[in-house]
């Protein structure tokens, strides 16, 4: 079985975002049961970051900024490393620079792994 690196965006990724995205707690709380390595890539501060996982029961892996990427492939072992966001600018360009694939939030949750 791979072992799948999630990093995810917030601001327009996930539920709790501002604006709000499509992927809900209840998905990543799946996704984190299922083994896979789960965290935040935000332009948020870390601790708030960490604080909204936090305050939906999900313990996250790792929550860093964007161009943090790169230590984040360096510290965790993945077949795969993912990042899901909505700014092509920003969430892909450093993505894609950094070896991870790249998912907009809609295709993420299409994605067996959220079910």
């Amino acid at each position: 079985m791979s072992r799948i690196l999630l990093s995810l965006d917030i601001d327009g990724t996930i539920e709790v975002g501002d604006p709000p995205g499509v992927l809900t707690m209840e998905m990543i709380r799946t996704t984190v049961g299922k083994g896979f390595i789960v965290g935040s890539c935000s332009d948020r501060p870390l601790s708030t970051q960490r604080r909204i996982f936090l305050q939906h029961g999900i313990t996250v892996e790792f929550a860093v900024s964007k161009h943090m990427l790169p230590e984040v492939m360096a510290q965790f072992h993945a077949d795969h490393y993912v990042h899901v966001g909505d700014r092509e600018d920003l969430d892909k360009r450093y993505a894609l620079a950094a070896g991870f694939g790249f998912l907009w939030p809609e295709e993420a949750a299409e994605k067996a792994w959220f079910f």
